[in-house]
């Protein structure tokens, strides 16, 4: 991508600057790895039964583990190190726990990690074509980011992802790593989570899903139980489809949503899924445009803050 800055009338190149060893990748992410992903540092260099992870990460909104690599040169395989290391992780679960409680000095049961949402990320400058053609299934727990870094201080993070609809589940001869993974992590698609609600939900939910869109603000990320909608990093919401109601949480701190109409219900006191404090419960006479309105202060005030 060629990358230009504006100097009155006149465009100037920015040149991109090669990384040069993978451990500059390594240092970059492990120090802003809150600000890009929004994820919390467990530890560098974790050896585990011949193996090293670069990176181990916590994802606290999925209560997962996540895998970082980085990776400069091209000759390595995505599929077999995603399941090699994943692999690692579900036949060691207990070291996993261990090493966060040892890294974070905060406890961790079992029971409280999530495992089926467990992922790999790779870093790196550049994929090949067949690195990314190798990726092409709607659920694998893999993921393909590329950093470059350019000569005015500028650092760009662009994710490689799938638009098939096929699934890794109908690959036949995958070796034992490939079968456990498969059995235990789970990529949740919005298909899925769609089709949990009725008739009347599901379209509902898809003009929702339109007026987001539209607006060219935000994006649609599936979770386990949830979708959130997202603007760049910043979640702004939460839907979450059931038979004959639809749920959509707003991401605000109780005591910072103006909803005169008495939409949302501040849920900050009790348990409930989504992010936010707010929740309502739609059906298809609700307003969709007083929604829109309650939704745009969550995203002002991300972006405000």
């Amino acid at each position: 991508m060629d990358l230009y800055k504006l100097n009155q009338s006149r465009l100037e190149e920015v040149k991109n600057v090669p990384f040069k060893l993978e451990k500059d990748i390594q240092d970059l992410i492990e120090a802003n790895l809150q600000t890009l992903f929004d994820l919390e540092m467990v530890r560098s260099e974790f050896p585990l039964n011949n193996l090293r992870i670069d990176t181990l990460a916590y994802d606290q909104q999925r209560n997962a583990f996540v895998i970082i690599e980085y990776k400069k040169t091209k000759n390595f395989s995505v599929i077999d190190q995603g399941y090699s290391y994943l692999s690692l992780m579900l036949n060691n679960k207990a070291d996993f726990i261990l090493e966060y409680q040892e890294q974070t000095a905060n406890s961790m049961k079992r029971d409280e990690v999530d495992w089926s949402q467990s992922r790999v990320l790779f870093i790196s400058p550049q994929f090949t074509p067949y690195q990314k053609q190798s990726i092409e299934f709607k659920d694998l727990p893999f993921e393909l980011w590329e950093i470059k870094k350019y000569s005015n201080d500028t650092l760009i993070l662009n994710q490689h992802k799938s638009s098939s609809n096929e699934s890794i589940k109908t690959i036949e001869n995958k070796d034992v790593r490939a079968e456990q993974v498969d059995k235990e992590v789970v990529v949740y698609t919005e298909e899925e989570l769609v089709s949990r609600g009725g008739d009347d939900i599901r379209e509902l939910y898809s003009d929702l899903k339109e007026r987001l869109l539209e607006s060219g603000e935000y994006e649609i990320k599936p979770l386990k139980y949830w979708i959130n909608f997202k603007n760049g990093k910043k979640i702004i919401g939460s839907i979450e489809l059931q038979r004959r109601k639809l749920k959509v949480w707003v991401n605000l701190k109780a005591g910072n949503l103006d909803d005169p109409k008495k939409m949302f219900e501040d849920v900050s006191s009790k348990g409930h899924w989504g992010i936010g404090d707010y929740e309502a419960v739609l059906n298809p006479q609700s307003d969709l445009d007083y929604l829109m309105s309650c939704i745009k202060q969550s995203y002002n005030y991300h972006y405000n803050a």
